[in-house]
């Protein structure tokens, strides 16, 4: 149960900048690695694979999870992570450009430039017909800013950078962002406040079973008329007939979407991207150092940091032996495994348990080593999902 190497499975191309923070007397990777300790992705869709049982943490080199059956690797014990903020200011940057191309017609003038070739006069035909793609500017208009996390707050701050009125709304902010908020960020104290004041408005929220189509055709009757929309968050944040219908009749004046499909193609006042927003060199590398040190410091220290499953859980190695539980928060659980150590007279050192949702995290440091029925009594606990051994008793 206890190894010095470790391999790690590439299920997509990942930055070499990360990858070389893995040493190679420890660690094996590639795309072809056999019987994985864990598992890096991009955008790879694990829902069609079969989980192997030497897995024991999946680290996905972005901040959305869609792609990863969360549940099925919660109930085998694999602890999934994320890279939060790791590609926040590459989103930014094009919410920035979004918040542009969907005020000042730029991308629908360029493709009306395009056709002027072989024109007797191009300069002349573009000043007669640059007036069909005027636009406001966005100096003094408001922009809601649904979502305040890492990409939230700075697309909110760099809003305010450029003279616009911004409104924030996120019930769940953290400290950290709060922090980070421009003070000139106006908090709203519902969403309604948001949909009544934009003249913009911002997706940053993850997609789950109360967010999917949060932006509908209800929703929408509630915004001004010529509300210009943006989603960089996810695609089916958004309806897309609604928000079709909403484009076709003048209601909103832009949609700006990071996520086309066959339905959004070719449509009035939509503007496809074709999911650019962490496409930079820049954020490829910050996403893959980022997600390659949270399995460095699992893999070799069972500490979590940034999981989106288990519970952050991280203390400084103290002993020799190191055993990390994934289990169930269920009641008790602590008891059981002071009562089991106690009973084969192996002394509890240092213990740390912390816990998220219906999952737990609890690792226990002892001098001594667990025989073989002490620890299959410990896997075979119910509520025990992973038990590791870290270090040794020589």
């Amino acid at each position: 149960m206890n190894s010095n190497m470790f391999n790690i499975l590439t299920l997509n191309k990942i930055s070499q900048s990360g990858m070389k923070h893995l040493d190679k007397a420890n660690y094996t990777w590639g795309d072809n690695v056999q019987n994985p300790d864990a598992m890096i992705l991009r955008s790879f869709s694990m829902h069609d694979m079969e989980l192997p049982e030497s897995l024991k943490a999946v680290a996905r080199a972005g901040a959305g999870v869609n792609n990863i059956p969360i549940d099925k690797c919660s109930g085998k014990g694999i602890v999934v992570f994320n890279t939060p903020g790791a590609n926040a200011n590459a989103v930014k940057e094009l919410v920035v450009a979004a918040l542009l191309l969907s005020s000042r017609k730029i991308s629908s003038g360029i493709a009306w430039a395009q056709t002027l070739g072989g024109a007797e006069n191009v300069a002349k035909a573009v000043e007669k017909g640059k007036s069909s793609f005027a636009g406001p500017e966005v100096l003094g208009k408001t922009l809601g800013v649904i979502g305040l996390g890492a990409i939230g707050v700075m697309v909110a701050n760099a809003a305010v950078a450029l003279g616009m009125e911004v409104v924030g709304f996120d019930p769940y902010i953290s400290v950290n962002a709060a922090w980070g908020l421009s003070r000139a960020v106006k908090r709203a104290e519902s969403i309604k406040e948001i949909y009544a004041e934009s003249d913009y408005i911002t997706l940053h929220v993850p997609l789950n079973d109360s967010t999917k189509g949060t932006i509908n055709a209800s929703i929408i009757s509630e915004m001004k008329d010529g509300v210009r929309i943006l989603n960089f968050s996810r695609g089916e944040l958004v309806n897309d007939k609604d928000i079709i219908d909403a484009c076709q009749n003048g209601k909103v004046a832009c949609y700006v979407t990071d996520f086309p499909n066959e339905r959004l193609l070719e449509k009035k006042s939509i503007i496809p991207i074709p999911h650019l927003g962490a496409s930079t060199p820049e954020s490829e590398e910050n996403c893959a150092v980022m997600a390659v040190n949270e399995l460095r410091e699992f893999l070799e220290k069972g500490n979590i940091n940034n999981s989106v499953n288990f519970p952050d859980c991280t203390m400084e190695k103290e002993a020799p032996i190191r055993l990390c539980i994934a289990h169930r928060n269920i009641p008790k659980m602590l008891n059981k495994f002071s009562a089991m150590f106690s009973e084969h007279n192996i002394n509890i050192e240092n213990m740390l348990n912390r816990s998220k949702d219906q999952l737990a995290y609890t690792i226990l440091e002892a001098a001594q080593m667990p025989d073989n029925e002490t620890l299959n009594t410990l896997e075979t606990l119910e509520g025990v999902l992973k038990v590791r051994i870290i270090g040794s008793a020589d």
